[in-house]
Formats: C-alpha cells, sequence, structure tokens
C-alpha cells in the first residue's frame, strides 16, 4: 500500500478554478466514504483551504492508475466538465510524503513559513480520523509531518518575516492606507481567518473594528474581544458609508456582494477610496465590481505579489528545511 496525492493549489490553478473544486467542511466526510467504496483508497483525507484542494489517499493500486482514478473521482465530484491538464497535480511516493512534509511546514504556502496551513492541515486529518477514514499508514504519515513542521519551527529561521497570508494582506491595507489608525475596518465573517486578520489589523494600529457574522453570537464575542462593535449579518452593507476596508472570509457558496449591491453604496459613502480583501474560496466578492471607481478589490491570489517579496529573503533557509524534510522522509520510507 502506497500513499498518493492529488491536488489543485495556488501555484497550478488561479482562484476561479480552484473555488469549483473546494469542499464545505459538512460534505467531506460523505466524500471520503464514497472514495473509498469505490476501492480507489482504502483510506483518506481532503484538504480544503483558500489556497489548496487536495486528496490524500492509501491505496493498494499501482500508483499511476491510482491518481488517474482519484482524478476522475476529483472531477466527477464537483460535476466539472472542462478538460483540466498541469492545474491538477499527483504525486506518489517517495514525492507524496515530500510534499506533505512540505505543505505541513508551509513551504508549498502562498507565503512561504506561514503557520496557518498546520493547523488546518491538522483539521483535515482529524475530520478524516473521527469518520474512521484513515489507517495505519496515514496516520503514520500525517503524525510524522506535524512532527517535522514542528522541529522546521524551532530550528530555522523560516518564519521570520510576515508569515500568512492574513499579515500579508494587512501590509497590502498599509500600501493602499499611510495610516490604518484613521480609517475603519468591516470584518464580514468571524471565523479563525477572520479573527487572525482583524488581530493583524490591531496590531498595525487599527482603532476600530466591525464585526458581522452569520451567527450574531459569534460576532459578539469576536467583537468583544476586539473592543469593536458588532452589527447583525443582515445590515452588514449599512457600515459601508463609515468605513475604508472591508476584509471578507465566510462560507457562502456564492457571493455575497456584486457590482449591483456595491454601487449604491460607494454612492452613498461619496466614492471614498474602498479597499476589498476577499480572502473566502469560494470568493464572497464578485470581481466585476473592480470595474467601479475608487474600488480596489483583491483576492487570496493577489496576495502572491507580497508573499514574493519575502521569498528571496527566506531561500536559504528554505532549502535547509528541504534537506531535513529529504532526510525525514528517507526515514519513514525506510522504516517500513
Amino acid at each position: 500500500m502506497s500513499v498518493v496525492v492529488i491536488g489543485l493549489s495556488h501555484r497550478t490553478s488561479p482562484v476561479e478554478l480552484r473555488e469549483r473544486f473546494a469542499f464545505a467542511d459538512e460534505t467531506i466526510p460523505d466524500a471520503l466514504a464514497a472514495l473509498r467504496e469505490s476501492g480507489i483508497a482504502t483510506e483518506a483525507a481532503i484538504l480544503s483551504t483558500c489556497n489548496r484542494v487536495e486528496i490524500y489517499a492509501a491505496t493498494t493500486l499501482a500508483p499511476h492508475a491510482a491518481c488517474a482514478e482519484i482524478k476522475k473521482f476529483l472531477i466527477a465530484h464537483h460535476a466539472f466538465e472542462r478538460a483540466l491538464g498541469d492545474e491538477i497535480y499527483s504525486f506518489a511516493e517517495p514525492q507524496s510524503l515530500n510534499h506533505l512534509f512540505k505543505v505541513a511546514s508551509g513551504l508549498d504556502s502562498m507565503v512561504i513559513g506561514e503557520t496557518e496551513i498546520f493547523g488546518q492541515l491538522k483539521d483535515a486529518y482529524e475530520l478524516a480520523l473521527a469518520h474512521q477514514h484513515t489507517g495505519a499508514r496515514l496516520n503514520k504519515a500525517f503524525q510524522r509531518a506535524f512532527n517535522v513542521a514542528k522541529h522546521i519551527r524551532t530550528a530555522t529561521n523560516i518564519q521570520r518575516g510576515s508569515v500568512s497570508v492574513m499579515s500579508a494582506a494587512v501590509e497590502l491595507a498599509e500600501k493602499i492606507f499611510s495610516s490604518l489608525a484613521e480609517h475603519e475596518v468591516l470584518v464580514i465573517g468571524a471565523g479563525e481567518t477572520s479573527e487572525k486578520t482583524a488581530r493583524a489589523l490591531q496590531s498595525r494600529g487599527v482603532k476600530k473594528i466591525t464585526v458581522t457574522n452569520r451567527s450574531p453570537e459569534r460576532a459578539a464575542t469576536l467583537a468583544a474581544e476586539l473592543g469593536g462593535r458588532a452589527v447583525p449579518f443582515e445590515h452588514w452593507p449599512e457600515e459601508f458609508e463609515r468605513i475604508d476596508i472591508a476584509i471578507s472570509s465566510t462560507a457562502a457558496p456564492q457571493h455575497i456582494l456584486d457590482r449591483a449591491k456595491l454601487e449604491p453604496l460607494m454612492k452613498r459613502r461619496k466614492n471614498r477610496p474602498l479597499l476589498l480583501i476577499d480572502i473566502a474560496v469560494p470568493r464572497d466578492i464578485d470581481p466585476a465590481v473592480n470595474s467601479l471607481d475608487n474600488v480596489y478589490l483583491y483576492n487570496v491570489d493577489d496576495l502572491q505579489s507580497i508573499a514574493d517579496d519575502y521569498l528571496n529573503l527566506r531561500k536559504e533557509e528554505v532549502a535547509r528545511c528541504e534537506k531535513i524534510i529529504a532526510e525525514k522522509v528517507a526515514a519513514l520510507i525506510g522504516a517500513r
């Protein structure tokens, strides 16, 4: 039995394609069950974030055949009709284990060295484990990946500088507005990503933060922690008269803000510059709003330009991390 990986990421696919393959958390257990019942995989886990969708599987099939069948499964599950080529990648051992370790360590992330992916990967694994879709092979691979990531975090300087998509988003805001302290921010969606973004904004001087969420209790809790205010989700458009920055990260299956909705809001705020950062996948904000005057919309892929600024600073550390990972992969395979 070997471990294989099939996926799409920010390195191979634009956000408009990745969002077509995104999995909502509540759909993952059934998808894993269907994959295993098909006989393609004996064990499986699905990682679905704003930057990647990946299926990790332990299989008794020949690696090439398994990768081909999982790719067909992924495409059929999302009823995707267009032919795909290099947008979807596949790895068999030892490359699959090397990829898993790199993902866990933040080396395959948009912002090299970021730590959020570690928690996301752990959540994906624990979801699969809780529904009994993993076994000895994936359990060992994932546990080793988490150990390697922790080792890299303490043994190298890979996390120096901006180390998250959220902090990159904040740096983008600082490029648009010279002083964040003078501007009010609306956070749409009170999940973990939004919370970290809001805290990063506060660390850069933001004084006024408004939070909205479909769950009013969660919005109120986060707003209290941030010293801000909460507003009902159905009333968040009314906040556009006073804000200058909106960061959106909900789990909505379709756009929550489009040109028709934003245009009258811009008139009410007298067309003051508005920065919109959409870090949701599927996207929360229709790209068409970018055609409005004084509206600046950026999505997760746009953050790559900021991430690139830090890549050169980390090249030496990346080489050190990759050497550690290669040694750990060889040790894992040799222990079987």
